[in-house]
């Protein structure tokens, strides 16, 4: 419940500033609702109102919030309580099913909706309707506000199992600690982790991080991928930011990296002007004896090109965390081999 709160509430603050009369309400309790909450919150110069769920009733006729909060709005002005000169138009929408995004380009989408003479009922935001092709609004993908705009975002391609998304774990705890920046960790990956695509998106930011969503493109200062085959499956060069940095884990080595690339990723390269750096990982772990566990030299990699911390205070931090992600896990081992023995 509540999930695209943040997302919403970061916008309004955006569109406020800029002279827009938008406003958001949060819902924390739902059944038991709560009317007189509900019409007690609201301004009573409001006109119109949207409201989210995250959810699809097909043989209903409007999703439960929806429902609610209509009929709270209903019963409140035949009780002749007449808070609102006029009751406010109510429509519903669904957002968010199957984990799509909800970014501030939809809450900004149906915002513009809300602002029309005669507003879409039963919509969808950011899901495409491909049925009736009749539900869905338009929004813009590449809307943000300026407090998303104000923090780093970072994207890492991983291979499940070689230890990625741990390192990018310890990675933000590293900066929440060590530095006075916010941090914000995503991770996506499927149910059969070990062996597929893990992307890691991290953010770092002077204020509380509200973007409850994937970094998307052209918004990323960092992008790394830690398995050159990856670039034949996916477009991460799309979420680099001109003039940024994108760092490649390739055993073709740095003077052969170049012409293994992907031509479109070459064009990306050259077009946003990236600063390209390559380290064959692999061999590191082989002369460390760490086997295909990339994750450590590739976390050290992050912090040496980011500069998000100076160097050698990265490196201890990153010893520091790997001492206490896994020592425990050694000396259980350890104990338990010697008792075998």
């Amino acid at each position: 419940m509540g999930s695209g709160a943040e997302t919403a509430e970061e916008t309004v603050e955006h569109l406020q500033i800029r002279g827009e009369k938008v406003g958001v309400v949060k819902v924390r309790l739902f059944r038991p609702f709560s009317p007189a909450a509900l019409i007690g919150t609201l301004p009573v110069t409001v006109r119109s109102i949207a409201v989210l769920d995250r959810t699809n009733e097909p043989s209903a006729d409007g999703e439960p919030l929806y429902k609610d909060v209509l009929a709270a709005l209903a019963q409140d002005y035949i009780a002749g309580s007449r808070r609102f000169a006029e009751m406010p138009h109510v429509t519903g929408g669904r957002f968010g099913l199957s984990s799509k995004e909800f970014t501030p380009g939809m809450v900004k989408g149906g915002f513009d909706e809300l602002g029309k003479g005669r507003p879409k009922n039963h919509f969808t935001i950011g899901i495409i309707d491909d049925i009736s092709h009749s539900t869905s609004l338009a929004w813009d993908p590449a809307f943000r506000t300026d407090e998303a705009k104000a923090n780093i975002g970072a994207v890492f391609y991983g291979l499940g199992s070689d230890g990625t998304v741990s390192a990018k774990k310890n990675s933000i705890k590293i900066i929440g600690e060590k530095t006075d920046r916010y941090v914000q960790g995503y991770f996506v990956y499927g149910f059969r982790k070990a062996g597929a695509v893990t992307v890691s998106h991290l953010r770092f930011g002077p204020r509380p991080i509200r973007s409850s969503y994937l970094i998307g493109d052209g918004e990323a200062s960092f992008v790394a991928c830690h398995q050159s085959i990856f670039l034949d499956r996916y477009e991460m060069l799309e979420k680099a930011k001109p003039s940024e940095m994108f760092l490649l884990n390739s055993q073709a080595g740095s003077s052969e990296a170049w012409d293994t690339l992907p031509r479109n990723a070459q064009r990306q390269i050259i077009e946003k002007g990236l600063t390209f750096h390559v380290i064959d990982a692999y061999s590191i772990t082989e002369q460390l004896s760490l086997g295909d566990r990339i994750n450590t030299i590739m976390q050290a990699c992050f912090f040496a090109i980011s500069g998000v911390l100076p160097r050698d205070e990265a490196i201890a931090a990153i010893k520091d965390a790997a001492r206490e992600t896994y020592a425990r896990a050694g000396l259980q081992s350890f104990s338990q081999q010697s008792q075998m023995q």
